[in-house]
């Protein structure tokens, strides 16, 4: 299933639990009410991609960073005609809108994160095979001048942000994204992802984005899950 689908389906409350709450006391009922999004589950544990990223960073990253914007989105939307929509669609139309910048950083940060736990596996990295390589080939020369730009964007951004790689029909494109923005918000198509702001390598690399983005690409990007997004 696309990843598109799987953050929505992962982030959306089930109805059966509010038909469940909805036999309850009126007090119980309010307690019970599932939040329009909830925390999704990551794709391995915590301590899954040692030593490269340590289960201290990823209990930070994910437990309270990504959780934090779970649950502000939540208070944002209440009442408003955002409640009940889906993730993408609330990034896609909050995306460039003024008044909703602040739903727009979350909701993005939200599938953002999610994204990226996914674009990383327990022994990942190094050149990918198969139709990936082809096209990585085709569009960069090689891998190894796909890393060296990678790695460029990486370093390139300045302040907080992302690094994707974008497929344009049969191209692949590296392109980064300041704070909370994508390029899915603008109706491209992402197949992998790699956090660029502090939080997500300071514990363990301390200001050294270079060595945490090499070891991104050397033993953690999942081709895989990448491939998988292809159209």
């Amino acid at each position: 299933m696309n990843i598109f689908k799987i953050i929505s389906m992962a982030l959306l409350c089930a109805v059966a639990l509010a038909a469940h709450a909805g036999a309850l006391s009126p007090a119980a009922h309010v307690a019970h009410v599932a939040p329009d999004f909830q925390l999704p589950e990551l794709p391995y544990a915590l301590n899954a991609l040692e030593p490269y990223i340590s289960e201290q960073t990823m209990s930070f990253h994910y437990g309270k960073h990504q959780k934090a914007y779970v649950d502000t989105l939540n208070k944002l939307v209440a009442g408003t005609p955002w409640q009940g929509q889906s993730l993408v669609l609330i990034i896609q139309k909050t995306a460039g809108v003024k008044d909703d910048t602040a739903i727009f950083n979350s909701a993005s940060q939200v599938w953002n994160h999610t994204f990226f736990w996914h674009s990383m596996a327990a022994g990942g990295g190094g050149a990918p095979t198969g139709r990936m390589l082809k096209m990585i080939d085709k569009s960069f020369g090689s891998y190894d001048h796909f890393r060296a730009e990678f790695l460029s964007a990486a370093l390139g951004r300045f302040g907080s942000g992302w690094v994707w790689l974008e497929q344009d029909n049969t191209a692949l494109k590296i392109v980064s994204t300041p704070n909370a923005d994508s390029p899915m918000a603008h109706g491209k198509h992402v197949l992998l992802t790699c956090d660029v702001w502090e939080h997500a390598y300071y514990l363990d690399y301390q200001n050294r984005r270079t060595d945490f983005v090499q070891a991104f690409l050397d033993h953690l990007l999942n081709w895989p899950f990448a491939e998988s997004q292809l159209k």
